[in-house]
């Protein structure tokens, strides 16, 4: 028997070009498809849900989360890059069992919810042992979240068990990618590791027909023009997504432009860390759309609001630097704030390869939908559509579908006990940092 339900009333923003936006509008939801989208919809067997008061609109998309760290956040807010790399991964890292990083992925895919984050993509370079992958995609998956699992390895050289291990899991767990989570590879790639073995890497995703995510254009790293290799190795592809690419030069981006390549930024993490400049404009500029991520809860907040807002933010302000430089005012603000929305949706999809599934309200989608309270004194009334969306936080979202399931109600997650999540990550903590142990 088909289920149905009606959310009704609400101001839709719905990302789809034919559809627009609609002051006041319905969106009928059967099993896991949006059926319809529309000013109003007869639907009498319908359950219906009131959103009077709410903003309607697709789930946000995480398309870079290293989601092992969520019982240590907060430890990495003061730390550079070259501090994270020596604390995090060398130090940390090693600490981890199978058990703390499943425990981690539970609560960071419910923390993703709540804020309104219905896809993600879990950069798991924690895989310390092959029960460290498994026991991430059982949180993943447990969750709730609709996810990408991206199998890491924390250093280089690989470990002997790596190759078969990659494809025990693509195996065991991804036989399909029609399923809520699917899995990618997660690769060191040329600046972590080395050519040779990022090359490696990506001959084992492409063999197992798998997205690879790499590390490019980090700080002082991307001086070493991997992605110009790259593309003399004929390596870049529609396949890769480019996590960061702050250092990369413009011509670089035009090869991954060309080759129908993917950028995932994390502006307020590039910023504290030392990556570069977010690259956001010179990535538009090079006919790359990119899409959002948080990167690390360690090191700043896990609201993908809060990254539309950094993002907009920094790219305005070195626009308006540029300007003043010229000696000339800025005339017109050229990223805006529809475009914000657009990034954390359905470019997100897209990055993921999932445009065909999620990112917009389109009849036929996947019911991957958000709804955002504005009776909220952050909020309020509602002046323009899309600046409310990157004005909004957590507190904002008051109901969360995923697959027309609904996750998170009244602004309450359903499903799981977070009094037992969170006594199991304090006690993940305790063991990660005993130091630390009597702040909360």
């Amino acid at each position: 028997m088909t289920a149905r339900t009606l959310i009704t009333g609400g101001t839709i923003l719905s990302v789809d070009p034919e559809i627009g936006d609609l002051r006041r509008g319905d969106v009928l939801i059967e099993d896991d498809v949006i059926r319809e989208v529309a000013p109003h919809i007869d639907a009498p067997d319908a359950q219906r849900i009131d959103a009077t008061d709410r903003i309607v609109m697709p789930g946000l998309v995480d398309t870079h989360r290293h989601m092992w760290q969520a019982a240590v956040r907060q430890v990495a807010a003061d730390w550079t890059i070259g501090e994270y790399v020596e604390h995090m991964l060398g130090g940390l890292g090693p600490r981890f069992s199978a058990e703390d990083v499943g425990i981690a992925d539970l609560l960071s895919g419910l923390e993703a919810l709540n804020n309104g984050i219905t896809t993600i993509f879990d950069w798991s370079h924690i895989v310390n042992t092959p029960e460290h992958a498994d026991a991430a995609v059982e949180g993943l998956v447990a969750s709730g979240i609709r996810g990408v699992y991206g199998y890491g390895l924390p250093r280089t050289p690989a470990a002997s068990w790596y190759t078969a291990d990659v494809a025990r899991v693509r195996k065991t767990y991804f036989s399909s990618d029609d399923q809520r989570v699917t899995m990618a590879l997660a690769s060191l790639g040329p600046e972590f590791a080395s050519m040779p073995e990022a090359e490696v890497d990506l001959q084992l995703a492409r063999e197992l027909d798998l997205r690879t995510s790499v590390h490019l254009g980090c700080g002082l790293l991307g001086r070493a023009r991997a992605v110009t290799e790259m593309h003399e190795r004929d390596l870049l592809g529609p396949d890769l997504i480019y996590v960061h690419c702050n250092t990369c030069t413009d011509d670089e981006l035009r090869l991954i432009a060309d080759t129908g390549g993917h950028v995932s930024i994390s502006p307020r993490v590039e910023m504290q860390m030392g990556h570069g400049y977010p690259a956001t404009g010179r990535l538009i500029a090079a006919g790359v759309q990119p899409s959002l991520s948080v990167d690390v809860v360690s090191g700043v907040g896990g609201s993908l609001f809060a990254e539309m807002r950094g993002m907009l933010e920094a790219e305005r302000g070195w626009q308006n630097h540029l300007a003043l430089q010229r000696g000339e005012w800025t005339s017109r603000l050229e990223l805006r704030t529809r475009d914000a929305v657009r990034i954390a949706t359905l470019e997100g999809a897209r990055t993921l390869g999932m445009e065909d599934r999620i990112g917009s309200l389109t009849p036929g989608k996947q019911a991957d939908i958000i709804l955002l309270a504005v009776d909220r004194p952050n909020l309020a009334l509602i002046n323009d559509l899309a600046a409310a969306i990157t004005l909004a936080d957590g507190e904002n979202v008051d109901a969360v579908f995923v697959a027309g399931r609904l996750v998170k109600a009244n602004g309450k997650l359903l499903s799981h006990d977070l009094r037992h999540v969170r006594d199991h990550v304090r006690a993940s903590r305790d063991r990660l940092l005993p130091d630390g142990a009597a702040l909360g």
